[in-house]
This record gives structure tokens, sequence and C-alpha cells, in this order.
């Protein structure tokens, strides 16, 4: 990981200029950014969605976690940034949806990207935030949150 932006939206406009310093150094890098659903609530998000396909990044994946949590709740009832692929596909990307938990998926989904020419490609992966544990399963309340000792186990016993 080079950089970590966080909920301000900062991550793809970083990525931008990482995948056009390759091309512009002629190295054969990718770059891969991770984006949260809420974070796509920033105006800086578009603006760079915008700006990556107009420079034609075909060397950048952007990564949705669309688990439709944020730390002030549901997504879509804090300012919802739906539908996230259409927005996507009208600034000139190639869209791919996948089950976020489904490793297979995400690594098919990882390989078709190295394949898109001519334009950014982002894999919107749907996701049940804390998948597997019972009392952190889709609860907004665990952004951000450290489990406690006791919570902690629970959670690995649950997961295994």
């Amino acid at each position: 990981m080079e950089v970590s932006t966080g909920s301000l939206g900062h991550g793809l406009a970083v990525a931008n200029g990482m995948a056009l310093a390759g091309r512009l150094d002629g190295r054969d890098y990718r770059v891969y950014v991770l984006l949260g659903d809420g974070e796509l609530e920033e105006g800086m998000v578009w603006e760079g969605a915008m700006a990556a396909a107009h420079y034609h990044l075909d060397n950048l994946t952007a990564i949705v976690d669309h688990n439709h949590l944020q730390i002030d709740g549901r997504v879509e009832e804090v300012m919802s940034p739906e539908p996230v692929a259409d927005k996507f596909r009208a600034f000139g990307w190639e869209v791919m949806t996948i089950d976020g938990h489904d490793f297979g998926q995400i690594l098919d989904a990882l390989e078709r990207a190295r394949e898109v020419k001519g334009k950014p490609t982002v894999i919107i992966a749907e996701t049940i935030k804390g998948k597997g544990v019972s009392f952190m399963e889709n609860q907004a309340g665990w952004h951000g949150k450290a489990p406690k000792p006791e919570e902690v186990e629970k959670a690995l016993a649950e997961l295994a």
C-alpha cells in the first residue's frame, strides 16, 4: 500500500496521479484503489472518475466495497450515490459487479480488468460489513471501533 486516504475521497485522485506517472515513465505497472461506498458521496471521487476516463487510464482499477454502510449509518439514508454502476459507466469506465466475498470472482475480475484497454475499470464488490461475525454483521457502529478482547475471541471463534 502506497497511500492510505480514507473517507474524504482523495484515493481516486492519488491513484490517477500514480497511473498517469506510470504511463509517462513508460512503466507497465497497474494501480489499484479501494473505495468505500460511503466515500462515493464525495464530489472529488466523481471528478477523479471523470479524469481517469478522460485520460484513458487503463492501468487503473478501482474496487468499491459496496456494503451499504458508513460511519453515520446506511449509505442510502445519508446521501445515496446510487446507481453506482450506471454512474461509473456514464463517466466512461468498464464496470464489473461481483460478490466481494467470493475469492474466485475477485481474482477473475482482477484478471479481466487487466485486459481492458482504453479506459479504467471499476469492480463493484457487493459485500456484507462484518460478514461471519454475528454481532458485527451489517452494523454501522463497528465502523472504526475496535472490539474488546472478549469480542475478539468470540469473533475469531465464529470465523474459525
